[in-house]
């Protein structure tokens, strides 16, 4: 681990990443990095035709997000102040394999790989998942008008796609720890008695780390 916690929670759409990061904030008194989405003016498009403006939607969120965990590094981590994201940059990969063309892929592997350069990478990652029926109940309750085109079979697939990045993150990066939470058996937003877990299981953690952080939860 690092000396300062970054934290980041991960998961698919709509799993409930920003309220239990906002949650992990407020509890810990921790800086809240929130990813820029509803700002991506190509977000409607894409879920209408996600062949014709997968590249503009990849390449907007890649140079949005490089910028905020460039301030992120600058204004806090690099000034000693704790962060938890409710994402992290490497999620762009995960959405560019499945939605790019492979000529498309290849050049934007390019330019992520030379933007994430010397980039902070999280020493903890929360990754929820949970089952389509669950995510797609959650996607509903928030009711983003851009969401509503989205299809079953490409949240499925994010899913699946995203447990594979997990596993192969976890064996190549073995110092860094993931806790893995399940979004069917926890409803940390109607319950406060689940939330409470995460929380704790959380406490957990950053305690075995205490040592390597210079600091005690």
């Amino acid at each position: 681990m690092e000396t300062l916690p970054f934290i980041t929670v991960e998961g698919p759409i709509g799993i409930g990443k920003t309220s239990l990061a906002k949650a992990i904030s407020s509890h810990l008194h921790y800086h809240l990095l929130k990813e820029i989405v509803d700002e991506n003016p190509f977000l409607e498009k894409f879920y209408d035709n996600i062949e014709e403006w997968s590249f503009q939607l990849e390449m907007f969120f890649l140079c949005n997000r490089y910028k905020q965990l460039e301030d992120i590094n600058t204004d806090y981590l690099l000034k000693n102040k704790p962060v938890v994201s409710d994402y992290h940059i490497f999620k762009n990969l995960i959405f560019a394999r499945r939605t790019l063309k492979t000529d498309q892929y290849q050049k934007y592997l390019q330019i992520y790989n030379i933007l994430i350069k010397d980039m902070p990478q999280p020493n903890l990652v929360i990754y929820l998942n949970a089952s389509l029926d669950t995510v797609m109940k959650r996607i509903k309750m928030r009711g983003r008008d851009f969401e509503k085109n989205i299809s079953a079979d490409y949240l499925k697939q994010l899913s699946a796609d995203y447990d594979l990045f997990m596993d192969n993150f976890e064996r190549t990066h073995p110092s860094i720890p993931v806790l893995r939470f399940n979004g069917d058996d926890l409803d940390f937003i109607q319950y406060e008695g689940d939330l409470q877990y995460i929380l704790d299981q959380l406490s957990l953690t950053l305690q075995k780390g205490a040592q390597c952080y210079g600091t005690s939860q």
